[in-house]
């Protein structure tokens, strides 16, 4: 076991040797080994937004090697410690991994998958509005990814199974069947029967991959309807890996004098800030005096940023990506942003970042409220100036017995007003829930949510009904089983002040 350590003045002692219901089960751990939970302790004391909430992690909690010693060993896995221990009881987000090369390549885009990208709802069949082990479940499909093993079968947005390897999908089981170990299933299609679906025989076979790669920029297209020249962009995940595409998309629907954008991110998750902030840049312009976000960090961490500049922590729209190129962009005065249950993190920041520049009109449901941005942290503590802040380029540094990884919540961002209190998520000011009877082509001008756009936007009503027929808004979807779910990763380079660096011990 590495050398024990405990605070002093306040601040996180480094040791002197080394460096939501979808986290990890697998949890080995050698009896009296709690160098995962040492290294999970440091870093959440030092860099966690809520550390100064949780009793555990103050900065006088011990005053003994022995005393923490103890406390280490309080819990019988990591994962019981982080959840027991460390985690603020309304934090809804922060996860853990046991593999940081699993999670990093998740954030990068990359993950063992089949392809297939779909919601799961469930029948009440209880009547407690509460999903029981014995509730029925089903799973409608949104979309597949391009070039996945998915893309190679038979099936396509709107269809439904009710089953895998023969067996009915319910409260219990879903997880296992369908996120389990089984690199390969068989999916038991049914018939959409007006809202109670029906096995109708079709069985479609998929295996997951490893490695698989989605490039987030999924539909790029423009309408000319009228006088309205309105381009249609789908986004399903901020991934900065793919920062290019997107402004070469925005440089695309800038060569065919788009005045008006629907920006689609149903079912956008999160992921990248940075990349948030180009896209916002290509939405509005290229704006570097105005204020796109302000970080908010745990106090500690916040007064010392702040000592000598009051802006330290201010974000500023963009003029070039981070390869250098110069941002495509519309300059427009509002945008239309499509969202569901499903729209989280980065996607919600760009809602609020814009709010204040330019009118955001959303039309959909309720986003998920997630507002706090998290940083990877591995068993690294001698980075210099970022202790435990993961960077592929030491990871001959990072502790070569502990694999382990964690995504802790780390601030805040607020927006030019300094908003940042959506964790109810934001309400539609056009409510239009997707419609499990008419799911429509993505991208077609009568989809039903882009449609609903484009009538906004052209003031010609479309000659359909916009109640839907059965109206869907799934629990959960399989991006939830992800290392990637409902992230907003601060992908920038952070360096704690000379000032914090100098009270702590030297490696």
């Amino acid at each position: 076991m590495k050398k024990l350590v405990y605070l002093l003045v306040g601040l996180l002692m480094l040791s002197c040797s080394k460096d939501d219901d979808a986290n990890p089960g697998p949890d080995p751990q050698p009896v009296g080994d709690t160098n995962v939970q040492d290294f999970m302790w440091q870093a959440m004391n030092l860099w966690y937004f809520w550390q100064g909430d949780v009793a555990d992690l103050a900065d006088d909690r011990f005053g003994t090697d022995a005393e923490y010693s103890e406390f280490l060993d309080s819990e019988d896995s990591p994962t019981a410690f982080f959840e027991n221990r460390l985690r603020f009881v309304e934090d809804r987000f922060s996860f853990y991994s046991d593999d940081y090369t699993e999670l990093t390549q998740n954030l990068a885009g990359i993950s063992r998958s089949n392809g297939l990208e779909f919601g799961l709802i469930y029948d009440d069949a209880n009547g407690n509005s509460q999903l029981d082990d014995t509730d029925p479940i089903f799973g409608v499909v949104r979309y597949v990814v391009n070039g996945s093993n998915a893309a190679t079968a038979d099936i396509g947005r709107g269809e439904i199974f009710v089953g895998v390897d023969g067996t009915m999908l319910n409260g219990g089981n879903y997880a296992d069947l369908l996120f389990g170990e089984n690199a390969t299933y068989t999916l038991m299609m049914a018939d959409y029967n007006g809202g109670d679906p029906v096995v109708n025989g079709k069985e479609v076979t998929l295996t997951k991959e490893e490695g698989l790669a989605e490039n987030p920029v999924y539909i790029v297209k423009s309408f000319e309807i009228g006088a309205d020249r309105i381009g249609y962009l789908m986004y399903n995940g901020f991934t900065n890996e793919y920062d290019e595409d997107l402004n070469d998309a925005f440089g695309s629907l800038v060569a065919d004098g788009v005045t008006d954008l629907v920006l689609d991110l149903r079912y956008n998750s999160g992921g990248s800030v940075n990349s948030s902030r180009l896209l916002s840049s290509m939405i509005y312009g290229r704006n570097p005096n105005d204020l796109y976000l302000r970080q908010r960090w745990n106090d500690k961490i916040q007064e010392a940023f702040t000592r000598d500049d009051p802006n330290a922590l201010d974000d500023y729209f963009a003029t070039q990506t981070g390869a250098g190129s110069v941002i495509n962009t519309l300059n427009l005065q509002r945008v239309y942003i499509l969202t569901t249950g499903s729209t989280a993190s980065a996607s919600e920041l760009v809602i609020n970042g814009l709010d204040p520049y330019i009118e955001v009109i959303q039309i959909g449901t309720t986003t998920t409220g997630k507002n706090e941005f998290s940083l990877t942290m591995v068993d690294d503590p001698g980075r210099p100036g970022a202790p435990f802040i993961y960077s592929a380029s030491r990871e001959n540094q990072i502790d070569p017995e502990n694999n382990w990884a964690i995504q802790p919540l780390v601030g805040r961002n607020e927006n030019a007003v300094g908003f940042s209190d959506y964790t109810a998520g934001f309400a539609p000011e056009i409510e239009l829930r997707e419609d499990l009877g008419n799911m429509g082509v993505l991208g077609d001008d009568d989809e039903p949510l882009l449609a609903r756009a484009i009538q906004e936007i052209t003031g010609v009503s479309a000659k359909r009904s916009w109640q839907p027929e059965r109206p869907i808004e799934a629990f959960t979807h399989n991006g939830m089983f992800t290392p990637m779910r409902n992230n907003m990763v601060l992908d920038k380079d952070i360096q704690l002040p000379p000032s914090l660096l100098e009270r702590m011990p030297q490696q």
